[in-house]
Parts: structure tokens; C-alpha cells; sequence
């Protein structure tokens, strides 16, 4: 976005990028924006104010105003620009996390319709990153929002589903002979490929296998280019008049991660590309005399972990986000306690995790326990339902080791090491919720967004079900994330701060490389993304403004 505003400006734009795939973290998401205000379809009754007063009603700490404004108030002018530049793009019916607070919305998630990848040409279409194989069917088909929560919850016409995906696929013979990548790119792809072929229209260079070395300083401390490497090779880029840092955040790195977070977790837990968002622009920034803010906090999802196909002594990290909300489930710490509403927000279940495991010691991981009708209808992280994976086609290395199945819960919590007394009175518990529907230590499935995720065949709750039917499993959960809240302190013109809260001049960040405007909150589906693509403009518009004046001069 930034590249794309700046080259709209007339500025000679480089994207210098790392890794042999282009699109970043953002590419293999769910590709939302969360943009308030955003008036796509007219007047539907959402304003400034009930933004402000919903965010303010959901965030713990404190943050900078002027920057929270800033993103209220650019983030609509923004996505104007988006759409003006060819990419299209829909509001979806998707409720804000904290869907009881003031000012809460079910239409600010914003999302780009597939997109035809061969737009970017032959030569690039398959070099831009691409989801996971977990997140495509049967690890091939690229799937958009809408075919992947059908065939998530085996909703009617789920086979028709799968069918068409996997039709139009191998139908598709022109990009066969090109590419396996499926020229469907969807969620973040999708995204990403719209928005990356409108900078490219627009004379962007983009730089790939070229890393970020060290940010240079002129005598007056202004940032005046990067020095990278290429394979070994290093040489330096200057940058007439500023830097924007969006290399994404710090989550692979262990010891930024043991510095600020108070339950560390391990890299390998994280979900996003693999050794991929190492920290090396905030280390580089923070030699130079940058302040961080909000680097305790994570966008933390629930994530498990299991074998890779066809990949010995190789691991795969799986997101559990939905799975630890379904009915016929329950989440329990280590000592066989309920600690959290399991359909909540993914990143206020990592929350929680913190918060217990800061008080007992006794989770990060957690369990994910559930009987065999939940095993039938639903994934647990990487296990994929018995229509998919029968119990027979499970590896037989999985049993017991990572997934633990037993013929009662006693003998289920002998293998899981947990106590049966508090366990069974936990199922026991829950099994009496899904009678009345209520929920009365947690809530859970008791608010719309709670309940979007949910199994509408489970009454009178549609995510509690008795758990009474063996055989009996569960799976470690882990604290994974999407990447990390906290980052380079900025201002409201995405300028990167120092220690006494200066602009460092010419240098600007954005995404994960930037602390998050909203603090300790994850306030809706696209929260990390929508504020990524609005800093990225405003700083392109920053540095348009001052370039301007320094010709003008």
C-alpha cells in the first residue's frame, strides 16, 4: 500500500523484500481489513464516534490519541483510494470481537474477491507467497472465505462445494501448463495479488531475495537508505526522501521474544511463514535510537502442532482459532480446570492463556478435549474430521503422541497426565450447559460472535454439546500467534519515534514492524491488516507532502 499511494504520488518507488515469495504474512491470512466507517454501501449507521467509543471501550492500556484517531479517520480515506485504483472490495458479516461493548458492528471486516493471479503475468503469478496447504483443500485447492466456513462446518451442499473447487482446478489447463499454484488467489492472496498489480502498473520495483542490513544516517541523523545483502553480496540503496519499515514483526525470534513477553512461548508455535518475521528492521531502527511500544503483546491464536505429509522429522503448526469453540469440546489447563469462554476472539483466548499460566503455572499448553461426535463433524487444529481422515488413515505415529484417544475420560486423562477428578467434573459441567444453553461461568455461545462459529444442529447453544460419547481425544494447545502486537513506536503520520518521542527523520513504519494503534485489544477480524494498509498510505502521504515541499524549495 505504501509503494502503491507513493508511486500514485510520482515518487520512484523499491520494494526491498527477503524472501524468494513476495506478499509477506499478509499472503497467506485471511486477507481482512478492518476498516470502521468505511460507508461501502451508503450510510449504515456507523460514524467516527461509535468507532472511537468502541475502541475505547475495549482497550486495556494506554495509547497514543492522536495516533488512534488518525487511524480511525484514514483508514475509510484509504480504502477510497484502494478502490479507485482498480481493486475491488466487499464489507463481509463478520460481528466485532467484543460484540456486547459500545459502538460494536458486524460490517467494518473488510475482504477483495478472488483474484485471478495470472494478472500479475506468467512470470510472477507463482511467486507471490501462497497459503498454507492446510488452509487449501486437500492441500491443492485454493478456497475463498465463504467455500472454506461451508466446508468448515459441513454446511448443505458441502460436497457440491469441494467438487466445484476441485473441477475448476484441473479444468483450468492453460495454468497447469504454467504453474500447480491455483490461479484462484484467494483471502490474502487475493489481496495482496490485487494490490501488488496495481503498483506494478504504476512502476514499483519490487526486490526480492534482499535483506535489510542496516538503515544509514547522514551527520544529521536523518535516514538517509538501507545497506542490504543479496546472497552474501552487500551494497547500499539510497532513498531521497525516506524509508518505510514493514518488515513485519518479531515473532521468530527467540530472544526478542524472551526480552518482551512475559510467557515467551516458542517461535515454532507462531502460525505466520516459517523463519520468516525475525525483528531485523526494529533491531536496526532501534540502534539508531527508536523507541518500541506494546511489545508484550502478541496476536495470539491457538495453534497445535502435527507431523508434515510426506516429510519426515518436519512439523507443521496448525491454527485450532474455531476448533476450541465447538460444541461437544472443552478446553481445560493442566490442572483440569476451565479458564476462558473457548468461542471467544482467538487472540482473547491467547490472552487468557497468559493470564492463567501467569497465575497457576499450569498452561501454555492447554488440552482441547472431545468426543466422537465432535471428531465426525469437526477439525481439531491439523486433525481433520473422519469424513476426511477415518480413523484408519490416521498415522499411527500420531496416536497418543500428538492426538489422544481413549474409551473414557479417566483413562483419557491417565494418558494427558491430567487429574480425572477435575477433569470429569468439568465434562460433567458442560454436559449439564448444553441441556439449559447456559453457560454460567464463561458465557460461552452466548453472543453473536460466539455463536457465527458455532454448530446451529447443537440447541439450545450452538457451541456447547454434552460431551458423552466415546471414544473420548484431546490435543495440546499451544499460545501461537499471527505475528506481534507490539512494535517500533510511532506517530500519527507513522513516523518512527525515538527515545524522547522525536520523529526520526525520514524514517517511517508500518504492519507489525510499527506498535499497534489499538494497545493490548484485537478488536475485529482484520485489526492487524486494515491498520497495516492505513499507516502504509499515510506514511507514502507524509513523504509525498514533504518531497513536494522540498522541490517546491
Amino acid at each position: 500500500m505504501a509503494a502503491l499511494r507513493a508511486a500514485d504520488h510520482g515518487l520512484k518507488v523499491l520494494i526491498v523484500e527477503k524472501a524468494q515469495k513476495f506478499g509477506g504474512t499478509s499472503a497467506t491470512s485471511g486477507g481482512v481489513m478492518w476498516i470502521p466507517n468505511h460507508q461501502l454501501d451508503g450510510d449504515q449507521g456507523d460514524s467516527r464516534e461509535a468507532a472511537l467509543d468502541y475502541l475505547d471501550a475495549t482497550i486495556g492500556v494506554p495509547v497514543n490519541r492522536e495516533r488512534l484517531e488518525a487511524f480511525v479517520d484514514e483508514a475509510p480515506r484509504m480504502l477510497n483510494f484502494l478502490k479507485s485504483t482498480g481493486v475491488a472490495v466487499m464489507a463481509a458479516a463478520w460481528p466485532d470481537y467484543f460484540p456486547g461493548k459500545p459502538g460494536a458492528r458486524a460490517d467494518r471486516s473488510i475482504v477483495v474477491p478472488t483474484f485471478d493471479g495470472r494478472r500479475l503475468g506468467d512470470e510472477r503469478y507463482a511467486l507471490m507467497r501462497e497459503q498454507y496447504n492446510r488452509f487449501k483443500l486437500f492441500r491443492r485447492y485454493a478456497m475463498d472465505l465463504t467455500e472454506t466456513f461451508t466446508l468448515m462446518m459441513q454446511s448443505k451442499g458441502w460436497r457440491g462445494t469441494a467438487a466445484k473447487i476441485v473441477g475448476r482446478y484441473w479444468l483450468d489447463r492453460g495454468s497447469r501448463k504454467v504453474s500447480h499454484r491455483d490461479r484462484r488467489f484467494t483471502q490474502g492472496a487475493a489481496l495482496m495479488g490485487a494490490t501488488y498489480e496495481q503498483a506494478f502498473r504504476r512502476g514499483v520495483e519490487l526486490r526480492m531475495e534482499t535483506g535489510l542490513d542496516q538503515l544509514l544516517v547522514d551527520e544529521g541523523g536523518r535516514v538517509t537508505g538501507v545497506e542490504v545483502s543479496n546472497y552474501g553480496r552487500k551494497y547500499r540503496i539510497e532513498a531521497r526522501h525516506g524509508v518505510i519499515l514493514a518488515a513485519g514483526g518479531f515473532e521468530w525470534n527467540q530472544e526478542l521474544r524472551d526480552r518482551f513477553y512475559p510467557i515467551p512461548g516458542l517461535t515454532r508455535h507462531s502460525s505466520t511463514p516459517e523463519d520468516g518475521n525475525r525483528g531485523e528492521a526494529l533491531i536496526e531502527a532501534e540502534k539508531i535510537g527508536a523507541s518500541t511500544e506494546h511489545t508484550e503483546q502478541g496476536w495470539w491464536i491457538p495453534t497445535m502442532t502435527l507431523p508434515m505429509p510426506g516429510a519426515s522429522n518436519f512439523h507443521e503448526i496448525h491454527q485450532a482459532a474455531f476448533d476450541v469453540g465447538r460444541p461437544w469440546s472443552v478446553v481445560v489447563n493442566r490442572n483440569g480446570v476451565r479458564f476462558v469462554d473457548e468461542a471467544c476472539g482467538y487472540d482473547q483466548f491467547g490472552q487468557a492463556m497468559v493470564r492463567d499460566h501467569l497465575a497457576t503455572g499450569a498452561n501454555c499448553p492447554c488440552w482441547l478435549i472431545f468426543d466422537a461426535k465432535f471428531r465426525k463433524k469437526f477439525s481439531a487444529g491439523g486433525l481433520m474430521p473422519t469424513v476426511h481422515t477415518p480413523e484408519h488413515k490416521v498415522p499411527a505415529d500420531w496416536w497418543d503422541h500428538y492426538v489422544f484417544r481413549a474409551d473414557t475420560i479417566e483413562a483419557l486423562c491417565a494418558k494427558t497426565h491430567l487429574p480425572v477428578e477435575a477433569v470429569t467434573k468439568v465434562v460433567a459441567n458442560m454436559n449439564a450447559y448444553a441441556g439449559t444453553g447456559i453457560d454460567p461461568e464463561f458465557g460461552r455461545g452466548m453472543n453473536p460472535y460466539d455463536q457465527m462459529f458455532g454448530d446451529p444442529a447443537s440447541t439450545p447453544n450452538p457451541n456447547i454439546g454434552p460431551i458423552d460419547t466415546a471414544p473420548y481425544y484431546a490435543v495440546p494447545i499451544n499460545n501461537g500467534d499471527l505475528g506481534t502486537k507490539g512494535g517500533l513506536r510511532c506517530d500519527a503520520r507513522a513516523r518512527v519515534l525515538d527515545q524522547q518521542g522525536n520523529p526520526i527523520a525520514g524514517l517511517y513504519a508500518a504492519g507489525n514492524n510499527a506498535g499497534t494503534p489499538f494497545g493490548d485489544t484485537y478488536p475485529g477480524a482484520g485489526a492487524t491488516i486494515g491498520p497495516a494498509m492505513t499507516f502504509g498510505y499515510v506514511a507514502a502521504n507524509d513523504i509525498a507532502e514533504r518531497s513536494a515541499n522540498q522541490r517546491a524549495g
